[in-house]
């Protein structure tokens, strides 16, 4: 049992903000028939007990048959959700059973009045709880206003049948102020949870379609520039490769000269290629920086920078804003992954012989759990083997409670090893550690 607890809650944490209110809605619209099943279903049969072997029978059989509409009803409040989202239609074939169900409870409340089972305080009681489980995803399947013509409908045919067993007026007034509330309690509860459901999520699809075209676009962008650098180059190489082929086919010597202009357009083509692909894996702090609060206050969460406009900041050299700009992108897209962040506070500080950048969020409870956002990834890996590289290091762990915490401490001696191509200098120290995934 108590494993099971611990499962549920790990779960629950597992879950996003989103995910968390979308299941606690449809645990309220599942819970709501059954509370009034105890207490407007219940209370009013307590006067049956004394009234006879059919008062108790029919109370009894009213029981049965509306804890039976109550699991109906949870079974279809998916569905209805589902249906009202547009995602897929609701089988009507799954409403057969309910509305047989409610028919039944309906001929059991007037068979009640009639045997005088309940008096009439009692009786509004118990018709309130009377279409409660069957309208509760009924109202998400059909339009308002034609959920509130069958509600309609149905009251007058109650009380016609009540009335036509002979109940007082007073019963009938109440039944029916009853059957109106009730049917206005489900569609005020129902309706407005799935509408702000509905939009929640389409706001969450669009956040994540947004994303991808950022995606998209950064690599038709990349694509553009390959396209400039390849395109005229590789023309050129074509016509002097065709140009000095038929030169030697004429035996003329110039071909040795068109070829090895052929030659030097290749060279020259292979370093423009290497140079936009430097570019493009390229990462500038301030760029990083700007773009990681934008990102995450995008989703929702708030981002608090520091020391960035610093010595620590800009006045740190390229190569080590480089590698801090690597860990910000990375740390960033973390915190959008894991947990359930709120706050993210990003630290940028400056020592004698280092500078130190730490980013921590919180809402990482779950996360920490079950191995955080170092369990077993391969972003924080190649991030410690490129700032291994520059002599750094990278911490990442719980920095408390529902604390998460990256710190990358990159010496600013790292300028002095790095190369013209913006790659660690070999050395006999880091000889051993393997490039990142970036770079290979």
């Amino acid at each position: 049992m108590i494993t099971r607890v611990r499962d549920w809650r790990r779960g629950w944490h597992e879950r996003s903000k989103l995910q968390r209110i979308d299941l606690y809605t449809r645990i309220t619209l599942c819970a709501l028939p059954w509370i009034f099943l105890v207490t407007w279903g219940l209370l009013p049969l307590g006067k049956a007990l004394g009234r006879g072997a059919p008062a108790v029978s029919l109370g009894a059989a009213f029981l049965a048959v509306n804890a039976a509409q109550c699991v109906l009803s949870n079974r279809n409040v998916a569905p209805a959700f589902a249906h009202y989202r547009g995602t897929e239609p609701f089988p009507r074939q799954r409403l057969r059973l309910p509305a047989v169900s409610l028919v039944v409870l309906t001929g059991l409340v007037v068979a009640l009045a009639a045997v005088g089972a309940v008096d009439d305080a009692g009786m509004s009681l118990l018709v309130l709880d009377l279409p409660l489980a069957f309208t509760t995803p009924y109202a998400l399947i059909v339009p308002v206003r034609r959920y509130l013509l069958h509600c309609a409908l149905y009251a007058a045919v109650a009380v016609a049948l009540l009335a036509a067993v002979g109940a007082p007026g007073r019963m009938l007034f109440g039944s029916a102020f009853s059957l109106l509330v009730a049917s206005l309690l489900v569609l005020v509860s129902a309706r407005p949870s799935a509408w702000s459901l509905t939009a929640m999520w389409q706001a969450e699809e669009a956040r994540d379609m947004q994303a991808r075209l950022a995606v998209a676009e950064e690599r038709l962008r990349f694509g553009r520039d390959m396209h400039d650098v390849l395109g005229r180059n590789l023309s050129v190489i074509a016509l002097k490769s065709e140009l000095a082929v038929e030169l030697a086919q004429r035996g003329n010597p110039a071909a040795v000269d068109q070829m090895v202009e052929v030659q030097r357009i290749a060279r020259a083509s292979q370093q423009e290629v290497r140079d936009v692909v430097r570019g493009y894996r390229e990462a500038d702090l301030p760029a990083e920086l700007m773009g990681a609060r934008g990102v995450l206050e995008a989703a929702g969460i708030s981002v608090g920078v520091e020391g960035a406009d610093g010595p620590a900041g800009i006045g740190a050299p390229a190569a080590v804003q480089a590698a801090l700009g690597w860990v910000v992108r990375e740390t960033a897209t973390n915190v959008l992954r894991h947990g359930d962040p709120r706050h993210c506070r990003i630290r940028l500080t400056r020592t004698r012989d280092a500078v130190v950048l730490e980013v921590e969020n919180d809402g990482a409870g779950a996360a920490a759990s079950s191995g955080g956002p170092d369990g077993g990834g391969s972003g924080l890996a190649g991030l410690r083997e490129r700032l291994g590289a520059l002599g750094g290091t990278l911490g990442a762990g719980p920095a408390g409670d529902d604390l998460f915490r990256v710190t990358a401490t990159v010496p600013l001696a790292a300028s002095s090893r790095a190369r013209p191509d913006g790659r660690a200098a070999p050395s006999s120290a880091v000889a051993s550690v393997p490039a990142s995934p970036e770079e290979r």
